[in-house]
């Protein structure tokens, strides 16, 4: 049988741990490969409401005797766990007729550690199950799930109506419907242990306990770790998921992509636990009992991270756009149903410079479509009505710049100005006219004093 022909036994070994990992058993880890006693996986099952204990020995054999059951039914009989326990055998070849009747035998006596036996032709099954690759030992990411790209109890453009009624002088009535696109990126979340001693003649002088869990894009390329608060995104909803419908919201976006896996659940694992061991790794200093101080470098084994889960889940990345007038404004987010993080906001944004966030006010004009901040927002000075710098038409009238929306209206405000008495001409420069009084008032005063 040509499978999984180039594994070693202890590649294998991992294989399978990972298979029962996706089979859905708990605490799955290696025992420790330099004391086997007969036991290559452990890991746990709820029953009933019962946790049973499950010792696993793996055969990369051909064939597998009745030995070998007999073997692990002592190391079951023999492992240290408060609760019921039993055993399975898996192999990727067969095993014999004397083997099986031991198994048939044991569940007949109604043996309190019972085994299973999981052959070449059960894990075939399996890796239809779970996607395992049986030629090369890789499990593929198998994923139908996504975190909602919408709240479904509000519109797909509700973020956008939101954001718009913190803009001032614009009805969020009249704003348009954006083009809204929805892109399924590809998520894994890994939790592992990390569990490892360092001893030296002195004794223990270093321990890792550390369970660590963060979220992958797992888009193709290599894997990135997600900030904190898309990570939080991910595993506070992941439980909120729902299954892709068949149309995968083709009716509800006018665009949709679902982004590819890059890499096999393996590779993700193996390229978490190499992060691990880099992350754990440290420099410690002791003294012997020779009193001379001594540096050690404690970098975990690979048998030191234990994988507990890998997780995968499409986040979905929105992305709306606004078309007013001459300007577009753009609204993206990682999406979780109500839940979003935030990654541009376009409309909580001047258009004429960097000023932006949600702290700051915002105005829109009218008669470009620009939405500007403070320094860029005037008032046109015939109509009285926001316009910005970007599209303003401007002229001097009593040494002060006014702001108008276009030669017509500038025309109106000169025809208007010229016939306006002197003292109405004035009070176009308010700052200037003031000034000028104060003036006026400070020399009427000293001149008094003078005559005094």
């Amino acid at each position: 049988m040509a499978v999984l022909d180039d594994l070693s036994g202890f590649e294998f070994e991992d294989v399978m741990e990972d298979v029962f990992r996706n089979l859905g058993y708990e605490n799955v880890r290696q025992a420790e490969k330099t004391a086997d006693e007969g036991r290559d996986v452990l890991m746990e099952e709820v029953v009933d409401g019962t946790r049973r204990a499950i010792v696993v020995e793996c055969k990369h054999t051909d064939t597998v005797g009745r030995p070998v059951v007999q073997k692990l039914h002592s190391a079951i009989a023999t492992f240290d766990f408060d609760g019921p326990k039993r055993g399975m055998v898996v192999t990727t070849g067969r095993c014999t007729g004397p083997a099986h009747e031991y198994v048939d035998r044991l569940k007949q006596n109604g043996d309190p550690h019972p085994i299973e036996i999981i052959d070449g032709e059960d894990l075939r099954e399996l890796a239809d199950e779970i996607g395992l690759d049986l030629y090369n030992g890789r499990i593929e990411i198998l994923c139908d799930e996504t975190l909602r790209p919408y709240d479904p109890t509000a519109s797909v453009s509700a973020p956008v109506e939101q954001a718009f009624r913190d803009i001032e002088n614009i009805d969020t009535g009249t704003v348009p419907n954006p083009q809204s696109h929805v892109t399924l990126r590809p998520t894994v979340t890994v939790t592992a242990d990390t569990n490892a001693t360092f001893e030296t003649s002195v004794g223990v002088i270093h321990q890792i306990n550390d369970r660590s869990r963060f979220v992958i894009h797992a888009d193709r390329g290599n894997p990135t770790i997600a900030s904190e608060e898309v990570a939080t995104l991910v595993v506070e909803n992941r439980h909120a998921a729902v299954e892709l419908p068949d149309d995968e919201f083709a009716d509800t976006f006018d665009a949709v992509e679902r982004g590819r896996f890059g890499q096999t659940q393996t590779e993700y694992k193996e390229w978490a636990v190499d992060r691990l061991r880099a992350m754990h790794t440290t420099d410690v200093t002791y003294t012997g009992d020779n009193n001379v101080t001594y540096t050690k470098t404690c970098e975990p084994n690979q048998s030191d991270v234990s994988v507990q889960s890998i997780d995968a889940v499409y986040l979905p990345a929105v992305r709306h756009s606004v078309q007013l007038q001459e300007y577009s404004y753009p609204l993206e987010y990682f999406s979780a149903g109500p839940s979003r993080v935030t990654t541009e906001d376009g409309i909580h944004q001047c258009v004429h410079c960097e000023t932006h966030g949600g702290l700051e006010t915002y105005t829109y004009c009218a008669n470009c479509g620009a939405i500007s901040c403070e320094k860029h927002i005037k008032t046109e000075r015939l109509e009285h009505e926001p316009v910005c710098t970007g599209c303003a038409i401007t002229e001097r009238f009593a040494l002060k710049t006014k702001y108008f929306y276009d030669e017509e209206n500038l025309e109106a405000f000169r025809t208007e100005y010229s016939e306006m008495p002197i003292h109405q001409k004035a009070m176009e420069n308010q700052l200037v006219t003031g000034s000028a009084l104060l003036l006026v008032i400070l020399f009427i005063v000293g001149l008094g004093l003078v005559l005094i």
